[in-house]
């Protein structure tokens, strides 16, 4: 089994307490470890994979509850370097009545912008992992660069490199800066998951099979298209694999692509031993992955939260076999 190693942002969200309310008239938050990063490597240990997770974090109470959540889930947190310099980032969420988020954060600096590039350790990315990160992260701090060194590692040791855009424009100075750093790391990515609310914006193209096209760029091998309640796709150059979604009552959409793309990995992690593997795949093997992914985020959507929403394998099955 591949072990998939997460870089990026930790965090801690709060979580209203009431939903169909503006952020500014919550009275009332809970308070969970999140990140997209963070959460996909949660999803893979939950899961009962091998996970790791790069970050930085401020010492504080915040950090400390974040190592206390995920550490207990198996994820590997040796490489998660503590700093004075800066505070671990916050995000304040507030819920509409569909359980779609609206964000505000704080993470100016945060500690995690803070990881360089000569703490990412060449040995991590030895025997072959998969790497996963998102758009956040991409911001002009030291961070961007530890991505960079990262990424260089795992193509050196053929690996295969996953990238979730997951744009939060809040985070981003303008709409187009946020754009451009997708744009420049998409071609350096193997996998790209990206949804059907992101394809537009990302690629600049209206109509949908053209847009989805246009990701196979540079490195880009593996599109995983998700469509929320509309399912997912498995798209390559040269085909197009659709799964639908688990019909579910949404309690709390946050960290739902995160689980689904987490579940991916974990499945990946286990089937593929390389990236010409995972593209060659047979379409009873991919189905039965995105199924199992649908799954996975049927159930996390289905509770408040991010990581302590996510299944163990056990329900994912229950699930499945309903």
């Amino acid at each position: 089994m591949k072990k998939v190693i997460a870089i990026g942002e930790a965090l801690i969200d709060f979580i209203p307490q009431q939903k169909g309310v503006a952020l500014k008239d919550v009275e009332g938050f809970v308070r969970v470890p999140g990140g997209a990063p963070l959460n996909v490597a949660a999803a893979v240990a939950k899961l009962g994979g091998r996970a790791q997770m790069l970050t930085k974090l401020g010492v504080d109470g915040f950090g400390d509850a974040i190592l206390e959540e995920v550490k207990p889930l198996g994820v590997d947190v040796s490489r998660i370097s503590r700093t004075n310099e800066a505070n671990t980032a916050l995000a304040f969420v507030s819920l509409k009545e569909d359980g779609e988020r609206d964000f505000s954060f704080y993470r100016n600096p945060s500690a995690d912008m803070l990881l360089s590039a000569e703490e990412i350790c060449e040995e991590d990315f030895e025997e072959g992992i998969i790497l996963h990160f998102c758009s956040v992260s991409l911001i002009d701090a030291p961070i961007k660069e530890a991505h960079k060194k990262a990424i260089e590692y795992t193509t050196k040791h053929n690996g295969i490199i996953s990238f979730d855009p997951n744009v939060r424009l809040p985070l981003w100075k303008t709409p187009e800066a946020c754009r451009q750093a997708i744009l420049e790391f998409l071609p350096l990515s193997n996998i790209v998951k990206i949804s059907d609310e992101e394809l537009e914006f990302i690629t600049g193209i209206k109509d949908e099979q053209e847009a989805l096209k246009s990701l196979f760029v540079g490195q880009v091998e593996v599109v995983i298209y998700t469509k929320g309640t509309e399912g997912a796709e498995f798209i390559t150059k040269e085909r197009n694999i659709s799964v639908p979604s688990f019909k579910v009552k949404a309690e709390d959409t946050t960290g739902a692509g995160d689980s689904y793309i987490g579940s991916f990995l974990y499945q990946v992690s286990k089937a593929a031993t390389n990236l010409e593997e995972l593209v060659n795949l047979d379409e009873a093997k991919v189905v039965e992955i995105l199924t199992f992914s649908a799954a996975t985020a049927a159930l996390t959507v289905s509770k408040k939260g991010a990581i302590a929403a996510l299944p163990t394998t056990e329900a994912v099955i229950e699930m499945m076999n309903r």
